[in-house]
């Protein structure tokens, strides 16, 4: 049943305490929690604590590890430099202080995203912008920089936790728009964040209104919107009151003839088990727009080829296109969620193999690394010369250099291999973009790029 009465109300470390629910856990989880939560992001609201998490058996529940932090996301020393700031009664500056020299350490931008990714215009830096391949942008707008809750796995929790020079954000349309005219091979606007569904409408309008203008220049063809709005507060499509008003924008963008996408990020399939987001996904499909859907493996959340083979099934059932599995990035609380690249493919193949070809539109376990979306295509046994060795079989599915894509290639088979950094080359000193990524590097370093 849709709750048509309910509004939407978040929890934060300052006040989760007064969640009803949390009478289950005990006063050491309480703590792990608010811990945790002072030095990674912490937000989840009454749709996800009122209708997702099983609060009968909270601690095996995955919803509940996909929001609320665990002592564990944590080093040991981290942990305990940070409880003993909280019982010390820090000032807020100075415990400030004490989380961010903790979260310096968690890889806050991987894959070269302030380095390599920050394109300039007019010799100004679009810092709330990201041009890694040729055909898409990525653009955060300043007013979606936060979301109906946070995953505890977040790869841009950076985002969301006040430190100076981590967050990617831009007001300035104009700019965005100046710098998509001059760059014609870009077809693809990818609104992220954060999540842009997160803003009102009559904010999101003034994104969206220049594309939709008969003078537009740019030569976008499609209109992305990354999202966990659907998993998280489907409420926004179907009782918010600009909820009509987003439908409609939608089903503008469609008649103009621009093709637009959800990316639609579930976890779970529990994230699909209620009416609301049945109905949400319904209304949305209803103006025109595609709902694909990605996740990241996680670990704890869910490892577990069974439920990707029914989640990838449901959400075909319900309209949608399954699109990616990624690998969990190095970054945040990565030795936590991480799995092995070996086990994330098994379970990927197990997956796979257990639907029909029209789930098969799924691609992965892909790592969003450095040089592009490096999928793992298996492991091999490989004979040269009368010596056996075993690889593993990679190819990109995007790259900084489109030539780089759909090269197959290998790289010597390590069992404890997490990342894409943990992998060397099987054959000769360095995979076949090496040379060119280093000079990339380099370019970017050079006085005038800066």
């Amino acid at each position: 049943m849709i709750n048509k009465e309910m509004k939407y109300k978040a929890y934060q470390v300052h006040n989760f305490r007064t969640i009803p629910q949390l009478v289950a856990l005990s006063e050491d989880e309480k703590v792990n929690i608010e811990v945790v939560g002072n030095v990674l992001p912490f937000k989840v609201n009454n749709y996800v604590i009122d209708e997702l998490i099983d609060w009968s058996d909270y601690s095996n529940d995955p919803i509940f590890r996909l929001t609320f932090p665990q002592k564990e996301m944590l080093r040991d020393a981290d942990f305990q430099t940070m409880k003993s700031a909280l019982e010390n009664n820090l000032e807020k500056d100075a415990l400030k202080l004490v989380a961010d020299s903790i979260r310096i350490k968690l890889n806050p931008h991987p894959a070269g995203q302030m380095e390599l990714n920050v394109p300039e215009h007019n010799d100004e830096k679009l810092l709330g912008i990201q041009h890694k391949y040729r055909e898409t942008l990525l653009f955060f707008p300043s007013s979606g920089q936060t979301c109906h809750s946070y995953c505890t796995f977040c790869f841009r929790w950076a985002q969301f936790v006040g430190m100076d020079g981590l967050k990617f954000a831009m007001r300035e349309t104009e700019l965005l728009i100046e710098y998509l005219e001059e760059h014609q091979e870009i077809t693809d606007i990818l609104f992220t964040g954060g999540d842009p569904m997160i803003m009102s409408f009559k904010v999101f309008k003034q994104y969206i209104e220049p594309f939709l203008d008969p003078a537009n220049k740019t030569n976008i063809q499609t209109i992305r919107i990354g999202t966990k709005a659907l998993g998280f507060w489907p409420y926004k499509f179907i009782t918010d009151k600009d909820a009509q008003d987003f439908l409609d924008l939608f089903k503008r963008i469609v008649d103009s003839g621009i093709n637009l996408s959800f990316m639609a990020h579930f976890n779970h399939i529990n994230e699909l088990k209620t009416a609301a987001v049945k109905e949400a996904i319904r209304l949305i499909r209803k103006t025109g727009a595609q709902i694909r859907t990605q996740s990241p493996l996680i670990r704890h959340i869910n490892d577990d080829a069974d439920m990707w083979a029914r989640m990838w099934r449901k959400q075909v059932n319900l309209g949608m296109i399954p699109y990616y599995m990624f690998v969990e990035r190095d970054t945040g609380s990565q030795h936590y969620f991480e799995v092995p690249l070996e086990k994330t493919w098994e379970i990927f193949q197990k997956a796979y193999q257990q639907v029909s070809g029209v789930c098969r539109t799924v691609r992965g376990p892909s790592m969003s690394c450095t040089p592009g979306k490096v999928q793992i295509l298996g492991t091999k046994e490989i004979c040269i010369n009368g010596h056996t060795e075993k690889v593993f079989v990679l190819q990109m599915i995007q790259g900084r250099n489109p030539d780089w894509v759909n090269r197959p290639f290998f790289a010597k088979y390590d069992p404890n291999a997490m990342w894409m950094d943990d992998l060397k080359p099987a054959f000769g000193d360095q995979f076949f973009f090496e040379a060119e990524l280093q000079e990339m590097k380099e370019a970017s370093l050079e006085p005038e790029s800066i």
